[in-house]
């Protein structure tokens, strides 16, 4: 009699769906912009970019809530369209990346909002600080890409950060401790 629980229970296990695990994705540097933009004393916008991210993206396509995100670029790849405004973004005014060069991203948690969107809470390390932001994320798409045909991921996301929160804050706030960002990036499955 006590072997008929057994024989049940394994019965059961053996007809239980295998639970899906995350599945790594690299990210594709030639397409992974992060676009920030403030207000410059209330005359114009002024706009940068960070391009050429590398890193992973673990996707759980079964539990988006259990995926991840680990993501890092140089602060030296930052591009604003004026060398000398480059020049001082990357000073010990702003982003001091002579000392502090890594610019990082890793998800600490994911909420799910939709069928696909998500808000993503991580710890961002800027200029030698980490604090914690949450990006507003969007899966664009998610299948064979159409070149490679490897599988294939895109999102897009936005936040708001005070650049003052990273020890950026000089001339705020004529010149907006807000920066809005927005990301776009594509990851793929390695290929073996």
């Amino acid at each position: 009699m006590t072997r008929l629980p057994l024989i049940a229970a394994a019965a059961l296990l053996a007809a239980a769906p295998a639970l899906a695990e995350p599945v790594t994705y690299e990210v594709d540097a030639s397409h992974a912009q992060t676009l920030f933009s403030y207000n410059h004393l209330g005359y114009s916008t002024t706009f940068g970019m960070f391009s050429g991210w590398e890193g992973e993206i673990q996707f759980d396509a079964e539990d988006p809530a259990n995926s991840s995100v680990d993501v890092s670029i140089p602060a030296s790849a930052m591009f604003t369209g004026w060398e000398q405004r480059d020049a001082h973004f990357s000073s010990p005014d702003f982003l001091d990346a002579t000392a502090n060069d890594v610019v990082r991203f890793v998800s600490t948690g994911i909420e799910v909002t939709g069928e696909d969107t998500a808000l993503i809470t991580g710890d961002l390390t800027l200029g030698g600080v980490t604090n914690e932001v949450v990006l507003d994320a969007r899966l664009n798409q998610q299948g064979e890409h159409p070149q490679s045909g490897a599988p294939w991921l895109g999102f897009d996301a936005t936040t708001t950060i005070l650049r003052s929160e990273f020890d950026a804050g000089a001339f705020a706030p004529f010149v907006s401790d807000e920066v809005e960002v927005t990301v776009s990036i594509e990851a793929g499955q390695p290929q073996a």
